[in-house]
């Protein structure tokens, strides 16, 4: 039985941690006041926020980056794991200090458009390939293409799973514990204002892990002439912390979706290139009709991708969709996509990664054993987590039901008061690098067992 952490102490050190991280980042504070007399929010994105103020980044050099008051961190937020590569890799660096003096955008194909692609085509068995920018762009023009192909217009989605800005997925995301729904009859509820509820109404959720709930959620919405085009899922692992398949659980997506002639996306955003050299596809066994790619892609720069098998591309190659960017395929992006690719992304590479991977599992759970916590720990590519819940987490109903969001939140603080730079909130985990080391590893595990300790004392 593990041993009840106080609410009370934790809020006591999150009192004590916060002050010491606002001390620490005094710069961080000026610069944010002088951020927002023109950057809404003195930030690019409302996903950089942080109260009372963000911390801004100077600079990164391989697992490492420095804040604008010199704090020197080891990076395991990594751009929302973009940067799996590492920052500034000397081979990605070299290309597109190549492609750069011979041009860098021409809104024209590119050689290494086809590179790219060949590789991409190899590495998840999916024969054909088109370029977008982002993610988000990625899982619109995958939808749009699934629209297309079936004629049908309904999406299922699964609850909790964030596939990118667009209207039609930002639905039923970050969703109070007492709105979720019946899980069989789970709400379509709009992720913040400003999205039409026509297009809300449109997309439906369904949990993760339990086939048969979305087989049902489906055959009512045929029953109700509503059959789905598609159905968009992450597949290695639900951005909950880390919240991994159930075994057998894609395969009778797989099996569902083939039977009932729907479309299934697998979003690999987050996890393609970064879980194995063929992301779910080939860590799981299971093919997808059409994949989306982004984030680590580019190595650094923006860069996104759909491929799919011949049957549903066909309504992009006879321009029934017309799947379309200024800068899809941009020059530089393609060159550090292929150096990526080629030269870093090597089977050594995933290798040291899976050696970094077990080693961090193994460290926090021997904290967790000899603390007595309430948690686990989960790994798999260059992705992990701690979940601070004594239950396991199989789907948001339960994260949100189990999860304890306040030492997720301390967790945090303790992180970057260490020395380990995380991506905020409960949802998210700790993403590795090719260029990091053991001594980074022991690094983490130090700050969690100074956490462990403090909490238990």
């Amino acid at each position: 039985m593990a041993v009840n952490i106080d609410a009370d102490r934790i809020a006591e050190l999150t009192a004590v941690e916060s002050a010491k991280l606002n001390a620490r980042t005094q710069g961080s504070k000026a610069m944010f006041s002088e951020a927002s007399r023109h950057l809404s929010g003195g930030v690019a994105s409302s996903y950089q926020l942080r109260d009372p103020w963000p911390i801004y980044i100077e600079r990164g050099s391989g697992p490492k980056i420095w804040d604008v008051d010199g704090n020197e961190m080891w990076d395991f937020h990594n751009g929302f794991g973009s940067m799996v590569q590492g920052h500034g890799h000397p081979a990605i660096g070299r290309a597109i200090a190549e492609r750069y003096p011979k041009g860098t955008h021409f809104g024209c194909a590119t050689e290494d458009d086809i590179v790219v692609a060949d590789a991409l085509s190899s590495r998840w068995g999916l024969p054909k390939w088109r370029f977008t920018n982002s993610g988000s762009e990625a899982t619109m023009d995958a939808i749009r293409i699934a629209r297309a192909s079936t004629g049908r217009d309904t999406v299922v989605k699964i609850f909790g799973s964030y596939h990118g800005h667009h209207d039609t997925v930002m639905v039923s995301i970050g969703v109070d514990y007492d709105e979720i729904g019946d899980h069989d009859d789970l709400a379509s509820l709009p992720y913040g204002a400003g999205i039409p509820d026509a297009t809300v109404q449109m997309t439906v959720p369904v949990p993760f892990n339990d086939a048969v709930a979305m087989e049902r959620r489906i055959e009512r919405l045929i029953a109700e002439d509503r059959k789905p085009a598609c159905v968009i899922m992450e597949a290695a692992m639900m951005n909950l912390g880390v919240v991994l398949p159930e075994p057998g659980y894609l395969e009778a997506v797989r099996e569902i979706t083939h039977r009932h002639g729907i479309v299934l996306i697998f979003d690999e955003v987050k996890t393609g290139l970064c879980i194995a050299p063929g992301g779910a596809t080939e860590k799981f066994g299971v093919t997808p009709d059409l994949v989306t790619l982004a984030k680590a892609l580019g190595g650094g720069l923006p860069s996104g991708a759909i491929g799919g098998t011949e049957e549903i591309m066909k309504v992009v190659e006879d321009g029934t969709v017309y799947q379309v960017g200024t800068y899809s395929g941009n020059p530089l992006s393609m060159a550090a996509a292929r150096a990526s690719l080629e030269e870093v992304l090597t089977p050594d590479a995933y290798a040291h990664l899976a050696h970094l991977n077990d080693r961090i599992v193994r460290g926090c759970e021997a904290v967790i054993a000899r603390y007595d916590l309430p948690g686990y720990v989960v790994g798999i590519g260059s992705k992990g987590c701690v979940t601070f819940s004594d239950q396991r987490v199989v789907d948001y109903e339960t994260y949100k039901a189990s999860q304890r969001g306040d030492l997720a939140d301390l967790a945090w603080l303790y992180n970057l008061n260490r020395g380990i730079f995380m991506t905020p909130g409960r949802e998210e985990e700790w993403t590795l690098s090719v260029t990091h080391t053991d001594e980074a590893i022991d690094a983490y595990v130090s700050a969690f067992d100074d956490l462990a300790h403090d909490l238990t004392a």
